[in-house]
């Protein structure tokens, strides 16, 4: 079975928040790892964000804590999900196998992608019209 999040940020939301709550709203959301990787880029917060929500959108639970979502972008790298926590034990509990994860940003907007791999089937559907 394959799902999918998708899910849209405005830059600037990101960079009032970070502004407005700081070091309150950076614990809450980021590791220490992604603050690093981003290089404190708001743009590359903000598409974190977005693939913190897309993959909350792709496994079905709001239950995971952004934090729990970790997205890893070494230099020259596609970027990679680690879960934690509630996150971590969501996927097992789906059997998810993998993770795939696409980051794009433009001026105004954050975008983020992610693929979700797991066993089982998707639906009951079986093909035909009218189903």
């Amino acid at each position: 079975m394959i799902a999918t999040g998708v899910d849209i940020v405005e830059i600037d939301r990101v960079a009032d928040l970070l502004a407005r709550h700081g070091d309150r709203f950076r614990q809450r959301v980021y590791t220490d790892r992604e603050w690093h990787d981003s290089g404190g880029r708001v743009e590359s917060l903000a598409a974190r964000f977005a693939a913190k929500e897309a993959l909350i959108k792709a496994l079905g639970s709001r239950e995971p804590a952004l934090r729990e979502i970790e997205i890893v972008r070494p230099e020259r790298t596609q970027p990679t999900m680690r879960l934690w926590g509630r996150a971590a034990e969501i996927a097992r509990t789906l059997a998810v196998r993998e993770l795939s994860v696409s980051l794009s940003h433009g001026r105004a907007h954050a975008v983020a992608v992610v693929v979700v791999v797991r066993d089982g089937l998707a639906s009951a559907w079986d093909g035909e019209a009218g189903a």
